[in-house]
């Protein structure tokens, strides 16, 4: 549901249970929340999306955050001057994000990819910050296509995506950024950026990060 904020992101025929998440994603998740909250916090929105950062629409614009977590990215894109949904299926995660950021006039939407049946509307950036690694192969192709169709016309659709062997805890994938590329392609999307992110910012030896920044429309 929609939490706070104006835009009408929702589809009325749709109910918030149309989909289901990945199993073995949505409960790591849920009884984490607060300790992932204390981590995501450690590090700042400019931090991790700095060197996107020059590539994001001009403000007024509309903004999707999907797989929002605890809300940090979303707050700051409001602080920023964007209108943004925030789209988090775990109800633990929208509780937290609600509670470290009451004010920014965030629009919060639980629904799941790679479908997203709920949303509606023309996106000019769409942001999935460490959610891409969670989708099955055979799911990857259909979010990416839902994507662009959610973009407006040469809206950005920014993905990072952690890197190395994946924990044991949850389900996740290592997803080389190529497999993007080729998805984004398919999908009518061309290449604005592609970031080597190098080392992980909280530490993990194990871990690195690529950001890749596709566009829609033509060059």
């Amino acid at each position: 549901m929609v939490e706070t904020g104006e835009h009408s992101a929702l589809r009325p025929d749709v109910p918030p249970v149309a989909c289901q998440p990945v199993a073995g994603v949505q409960a790591y998740y849920a009884e984490n929340a607060g300790l992932l909250a204390q981590r995501y916090g450690s590090v700042t929105f400019e931090e991790v999306h700095g060197k996107v950062l020059d590539l994001l629409p001009p403000t007024p614009a509309i903004a999707l955050d999907v797989g929002a977590g605890t809300g940090r990215d979303a707050a700051a894109l409001a602080r920023r001057g964007y209108q943004v949904v925030a789209v988090e299926p775990t109800r633990e995660m929208r509780d937290v994000a609600r509670r470290l950021y009451p004010n920014e006039g965030v629009s919060w939407v639980e629904d799941f990819l790679p479908e997203l049946p709920r949303l509606e509307g023309a996106f000019d950036l769409v942001l999935l910050s460490a959610v891409w690694m969670h989708l099955l192969r055979a799911e990857r192709g259909r979010a990416m296509a839902r994507m662009a169709a959610l973009l407006a016309p040469a809206g950005l659709l920014v993905i990072s995506l952690r890197r190395g062997d994946p924990p044991t805890d949850r389900v996740m994938f290592d997803v080389p950024a190529e497999d993007v590329l080729r998805d984004g392609e398919r999908a009518g999307l061309r290449l604005a950026r592609l970031v080597e992110e190098g080392t992980d910012r909280l530490g993990r030896a194990e871990v690195w990060w690529q950001t890749v920044a596709l566009r829609k429309g033509e060059a």
